[in-house]
């Protein structure tokens, strides 16, 4: 049985408007109808695996833990990390996680990343078992990726001697060298050569091996990693780590800390329709077209247009007469940008960063563990939200020192307390929230209830909230 640890971190820019800091790639369905995060997950059917542990940023745990949920496949296992610490520590942390809930054996991790598309499920699955042989042997297995063109985006890995392991013969290779990205020239001569591939940032080795190595090499990670789980707090569905001691850990990749040190490195040749999804060019590239190799998502209407890619969340999106485009339409931000220059949006990204806007953190809509609510309108000392709480959800028991609220019912029924006076609301009517009123919404009811919250006040953020208790741990 492998254990499946999905890396799940990071905040990239590289596909804003739709990636956000508080919603980046690996929750947004790109390609078919899971998001990223699910696909990964999907796509170990057909694998002996247990229930993977997935290990992310403490702002993106309920957006994680609800995605699981979804595939049923919650179950207590999302690591949540303070900060972000690349991925050797990050590794290090599910390791030690694998050790103590099977104390009697060395798990076999299977490490993967939550943000990479991968369109010949089969043939990753093959990988997989053919690399098995030899991270039970007590290797420390990558994959490469088959490159199909030059890349100087990527890493590479240049491929040793051919290996065999308990008679068993198959396409890995011991590990030459690891190459950092090259120019144009010289990924040209590595495509010519045979002897590279992309590096995948994947792996498979036993848990007990990685700490070894990782002991070896970097003890100053192990140990500020085993102290911040030593200091573990279960939390629901989650794994805390102690903050301080995880903190305290210096920042490091695992090619750095281990894989470009260990004499057991391993790489296993993957050709399987490969992408990290690193731009919204490459996203077009492995997009369905139509024949005028246009990729369209949600209501778009095009004429005369070519080799564009068109997404449109929340209203109708048209071309005429333009080619090479990438058009991206979101509730409050519209991207367009040439297909061959969106390296460069990430130069966008920096100037909404400093002029002290928000579209780059977080999206109109937000989800929530009860839910989800999309800010309609805003003014002087005003906002209105739409809300929307799933059957037996509801959020916290809470006041505000700054703003009233006045809750309008469109759909569903609403148990809403207000200082101990409990109220049921259906469809067409409303309550009102006087400020620094202690209360809290629930859904009693079997389908969604769906409200408009009118805000009033001098300051209307979301940070003006007293928590008194949660069903979601956030006290």
């Amino acid at each position: 049985m492998i254990a499946p640890v999905i890396m799940a971190g990071g905040s990239g820019s590289r596909l804003w408007p739709l990636s956000r800091v508080l919603y980046p790639k690996q929750f947004l369905c790109l390609k078919g109808e899971l998001t990223m995060l699910q696909a990964t997950i999907a796509r170990l059917n057909g694998v002996q695996c247990e229930s993977p542990v997935v290990i992310c940023n403490e702002q993106h745990r309920f957006i994680v833990a609800e995605q699981l949920r979804e595939l049923n496949k919650l179950t207590e296992n999302i690591i949540l990390e303070p900060a972000g610490r690349n991925t050797a520590p990050a590794i290090a942390l599910a390791a030690l996680a694998a050790k103590r809930n099977s104390p009697d054996s060395d798990p076999l991790m299977l490490v993967l990343a939550a943000d990479h598309v991968i369109q010949n499920e089969e043939a990753f699955r093959d990988a997989v078992r053919a690399a098995m042989p030899f991270a039970e042997s007590g290797k420390l297995v990558t994959f490469g990726i088959v490159p199909d063109q030059p890349e100087t985006g990527y890493g590479y890995i240049r491929r040793g001697d051919l290996l065999s392991v308990e008679g068993h013969i198959n396409s890995a290779f011991k590990v030459a060298e690891f190459v950092e990205k090259p120019n144009f020239s010289t990924a040209q001569s590595y495509i010519a050569s045979g002897e590279y591939y992309w590096n995948s940032g994947m792996f498979l080795f036993h848990a007990g091996r990685y700490l070894e190595e990782l002991n070896k090499y970097r003890p100053d990670i192990l140990d500020a990693c085993e102290k911040a789980m030593r200091a573990a707090d279960p939390d629901l569905d989650f794994i805390r780590v102690d903050e301080a001691a995880f903190l305290a850990c210096p920042e490091e990749s695992v090619d750095y800390a281990v894989m470009e040190k260990t004499a057991d490195a391993v790489v296993v040749p993957m050709d399987a329709g490969w992408s990290d999804v690193g731009s919204w060019s490459s996203l077009w590239e492995i997009s369905d077209k139509d024949a005028l190799g246009n990729v369209h998502h949600g209501d778009v209407i095009s004429h005369n247009t070519e080799n564009s890619y068109v997404y449109a969340e929340s209203g109708l999106v048209t071309t005429v007469g333009v080619k090479d485009l990438v058009v991206v339409q979101t509730k409050d931000a519209v991207l367009i940008a040439d297909r061959n220059h969106v390296q460069d949006v990430k130069k966008v990204v920096e100037q909404i960063k400093q002029d002290g806007r928000r579209e780059h953190h977080i999206h109109r809509e937000v989800y929530r563990p009860w839910g989800k609510y999309d800010s309609i309108d805003e003014g002087d000392r005003y906002q209105v939200k739409r809300i929307t709480v799933k059957p037996g959800e509801g959020l916290s028991l809470q006041m505000h020192h700054h703003r009233a609220e006045h809750w309008i019912v469109v759909a569903g029924t609403a148990k809403v307390t207000i200082n101990d006076e409990v109220t049921l609301l259906g469809e067409n009517e409303s309550i009102y929230i006087p400020l620094g009123a202690t209360h809290c919404l629930e859904n009693p009811g079997k389908i969604p209830l769906d409200l408009i919250e009118v805000r009033s006040g001098a300051y209307l953020e979301e940070d003006d909230v007293v928590r008194f208790a949660d069903r979601y741990g956030r006290v």
